[in-house]
């Protein structure tokens, strides 16, 4: 999985890729990820990457030369990505689904953006597509970048060590996590579920289905009208709903 990120700020991106899962998927070889400084692709000497939108307006507004030229560069040195993204409020929303789908491509390169935004041309010449990580506002794009990465490289075989850890994440399919417990049995005076100590793996994992069923019933239940169900998952939460009652 090859990625690249388009920002004024590769710094704040390579931080943010130093550690963790993404850091040890780069330095086994299972995830490539290029990080370009948006100003090496500026034409006059101030390195200008923004100008004063048309019709007038607080703030700047990204030039689309500079960004046309990073990704016609990239091209030319990493060659032809599969999707290029720009990352924005505007865009559609960035879900665990579009994580898997993408997951799929081989090369994704990932616009950052600043100020009030960026040229519309850029999206209608150069982007394949706009991302949103959240209905609200960021200072700009590096970290959307970061999240998206850390999203699909998960999804690499081998990058993270225990696959089953990926394949039981939340939203995997569609509904939240179960609780999860460990050492000491007791903590603050609450004590862990007693199915959990049981021994009994066929009632440890209803209980933990029946759980991640309720907690998404209760804080994300519109995830439940597109969620994979089969029919065990109808009678459990049947029996939740008829509880509540």
């Amino acid at each position: 999985m090859k990625f690249d990120v388009v920002t004024i700020f590769p710094r704040m991106v390579a931080a943010g890729l130093a550690e963790g899962v993404v850091s040890r998927g780069i330095a086994r070889g299972l995830i490539d990820v290029a990080v370009h400084d948006l100003r090496d692709h500026t034409a006059d000497r101030h390195r200008t990457v923004d100008d004063v939108p048309y019709g007038g307006g607080p703030g700047m507004v990204m030039k689309p030369e500079p960004l046309a030229r990073a990704v016609e560069e990239i091209r030319a040195r990493r060659g032809q990505p599969d999707a290029v993204v720009v990352l924005t409020p505007q865009g559609r929303p960035f879900k665990q689904s579009e994580a898997v789908r993408m997951s799929g491509l081989s090369h994704i390169v990932l616009l950052c953006g600043r100020y009030e935004g960026i040229d519309e041309r850029v999206r209608e010449l150069v982007a394949t597509d706009e991302l949103s990580i959240g209905d609200y506002v960021l200072s700009g794009g590096e970290l959307p970048a970061l999240v998206v990465i850390d999203a699909i490289s998960r999804l690499v075989p081998g990058v993270v060590g225990d696959e089953q850890s990926v394949e039981q994440d939340s939203f995997s399919d569609g509904v939240l996590d179960h609780p999860h417990y460990t050492r000491p049995a007791e903590f603050g005076g609450v004590k862990v579920p007693d199915v959990l100590l049981s021994g009994h793996h066929a009632e440890v994992r209803r209980w933990r289905r029946k759980t991640a069923l309720a907690r998404t019933l209760e804080r994300r239940p519109d995830l439940l009208d597109e969620a994979t169900l089969d029919d065990e998952d109808r009678e459990l939460l049947k029996e939740i709903r008829e509880k509540k009652e």
